[in-house]
């Protein structure tokens, strides 16, 4: 067959693709859009591309033509975000330059093909990304290792308004070619043998095997990842100190509830029911917790200490410490370790220069429960973040008379609508699937130039209230570049506060604002300012932060581990993502799980295909 009509074959059956597409009962490419005055059809524009793209992949023998039409389709500007597909890594690449040799040779290394609109999710859009006006398409492709997902984002050629280039591209691992398919169950019973409960019962006793994981910690984090590795029929169990599953919410401060809404921070596979409140208080969350464990069939040892663990180099297993409820040790060789404990879970008890001289109470806000017992006390209260905002709320509302320390400007954003806005897309109708796939094929430049966008928004819709604390006193600062409230929390933890009402109360007056640099000194019974007023106190309350998951790291595994692995949370410049979190680290069978409910829903996925995949000897 010549080479013309095998193109025109390729040309036959990408248009019949097209129709196809265009003829199914739920019309992907219905609406016709307004990109700089030029009308284009949603439907050709991604065809045409997606064409392009397969046809760059059909002829391996010719490279320089592969490369050359490659090129063409991507702008000098654009980005790829790989999550598994085809590189088994999460990592991001900018440049026209620096992407098409390497994604060209990744989609043939990885024998990826049949790139086509997925019409089981989406349909492709018109949206707006990083402020810019672009057609965002959800697609699905196949590789050696198993079916993936994609998402390509067009957009108009300023130079030449008859074409549409790639501004960004997606390729993220779905599911591995030999992930378990459950079958339906066929009903049978035995009177004789053990019932469900004995078999759950003795699955989760381990009394002749090792689990092939070990989840420490049963928050988000441990329950997410556990679930996820059990679907992927990997024997996994959670470890966690505490009495119940749940209480790291719910032994936290009374009043807390998420600041997030409900329909953003599903756990996988059981979304919350539909009749839950828009904001979760902690106890109900930590209830479900508790009630997720057990739908999902999880194996938890509660009342358990990891004390610590060693990587035997030759069994390429780990030997794990663990301290049972009856207070003796066992040991454990699990071939894998996720440690899923939270962003930063050690408070920062550092103390505060000068409170040596204060004689009364001081407790960290870890420590803090409710403010009952302090009814017309006075209290003072260090720190401007989240858990400050909320200790000196829960206070002022029980009677106490509350002045609030800053020490550093800090982010104030209003609960709603604010706070809310980059959560905007899980509200425009895209299923949570859908909408987390979108949220990853961001990459890092875009996102930032979108939180730069945000949150020149919030200013404006928050003004009057940043204002009136302005005028109180209270130093206000918008993150890094202007990058806004989610990228302090990508790249530090924390450092802002959602507003629910203390804010408010502090531009009123009623809480009081002080500047650290305006105390003078600490004396034995409060502190003295500069402007020679004296304060007594009768409580001081520090919320000073809480330490990274290195300092974890060093204690449960030892100085040369953590400086192996290096820094956990915060960008890494050359892959622009977050360091050592859902992927592989230089310490073989150790992982990092965590974030918020929304991150752990999502990465949990990709961190077990590597699990399994390394289990199968398909990743080393």
């Amino acid at each position: 067959m010549n080479v013309f009509n095998k193109y025109l074959i390729k040309n036959l059956y990408y248009y019949k693709l097209l129709f196809d597409n265009m003829m199914m009962e739920n019309t992907l490419f219905s609406r016709d859009v307004l990109l700089d005055n030029h009308v284009t059809n949603i439907s050709e524009e991604v065809s045409r591309w997606l064409f392009n793209f397969n046809e760059a992949l059909s002829d391996r023998n010719n490279r320089d033509f592969s490369i050359k039409l490659l090129k063409d389709l991507f702008f000098d500007d654009s980005h790829w975000r790989d999550i598994l597909a085809l590189t088994w890594k999460i990592q991001t690449f900018s440049g026209n330059e620096n992407i098409i040799q390497l994604l060209y040779d990744s989609l043939l290394d990885y024998n990826a093909d049949s790139f086509m609109v997925n019409a089981e999710r989406a349909a492709p859009r018109e949206v707006i990304r990083g402020g810019e006006n672009v057609i965002e398409a959800i697609l699905k492709f196949k590789t050696k290792f198993g079916e993936c997902d994609g998402i390509v984002r067009l957009l108009q050629d300023r130079e030449d308004p008859t074409k549409f280039r790639a501004w960004s591209l997606l390729t993220s691992l779905n599911e591995l070619n030999s992930s378990i398919k459950f079958k339906d169950e066929v009903y049978k019973n035995s009177f004789e043998g053990p019932n469900w409960l004995d078999i759950r019962n003795e699955d989760k006793s381990y009394k002749d095997r090792d689990p092939e994981v070990i989840v420490v910690g049963s928050g988000q984090a441990g329950l997410s990842i556990a679930a996820r590795l059990k679907q992927q029929n990997i024997d996994t169990l959670i470890v966690d100190k505490n009495d119940r599953v749940g209480d790291n919410w719910r032994n936290r401060y009374h009043s807390l509830k998420l600041h997030n809404q409900t329909h953003v921070n599903h756990l996988p596979y059981m979304p919350f029911p539909s009749t839950w409140p828009t904001y979760i208080p902690k106890d109900k969350l930590a209830g479900w917790f508790e009630y997720y464990a057990e739908s999902m069939e999880l194996n938890v040892w509660t009342q358990t200490t990891f004390l610590g663990a060693e990587y035997n180099e030759i069994e390429k297993k780990w030997i794990v410490n663990l301290k049972l409820s009856d207070g003796n040790v066992k040991i454990m060789k699990p071939k894998h370790i996720v440690m899923a404990i939270g962003v930063s879970s050690v408070p920062n008890r550092t103390k505060i220069p000068g409170t040596e001289n204060y004689k009364g109470k001081i407790i960290h806000s870890t420590d803090y429960n409710n403010g009952k017992n302090y009814k017309d006390k006075n209290i003072l209260v260090f720190g401007t973040g989240t858990s400050a905002h909320d200790v000196a709320q829960d206070l002022y509302v029980h009677g106490a008379n509350v002045k609030i320390v800053q020490r550093s400007p800090s982010m104030v954003v209003n609960v709603e609508p604010s706070a809310q806005l980059p959560y905007e897309l899980y509200r425009e109708g895209p299923s949570t699937d859908d909408c987390d796939l979108i949220t990853i094929s961001t990459p890092l430049s875009v996102l930032k130039k979108t939180h730069q966008l945000l949150t020149e928004k919030t200013k404006e819709l928050d003004k009057p209230l940043l204002d009136k604390l302005k005028k109180v006193g209270f130093n206000l600062e918008f993150g890094e570049d202007g990058t806004g409230w989610q990228f302090k929390y990508l790249t530090r933890g924390g450092g802002y506060y959602f507003n629910v009402g203390a804010s408010d109360l502090i531009a009123d007056g009623k809480i009081d604002v002080i500047q650290f640099s305006d105390i003078m000194d600490f004396t034995s019974s409060g502190i003295k300012m500069k402007s020679g007023d004296h304060h007594d106190i009768d409580l001081m309350v520090t919320a000073t932060g809480y330490k990274g998951q290195e300092h974890v790291v060093e204690k449960l595994f030892g100085k040369s581990v953590v400086e192996n692995i290096g820094p956990i949370w915060g960008f890494d410049n050359e892959t622009q993502e977050l360091r050592n979190m859902w992927m592989q680290t230089k310490q073989p069978g150790l992982w990092f799980h965590a974030g918020s409910l929304a991150q752990c829903r999502i990465f949990s996925k990709f961190l077990a295909l590597q699990i399994k995949a390394i289990n199968e000897d398909i990743l080393i």
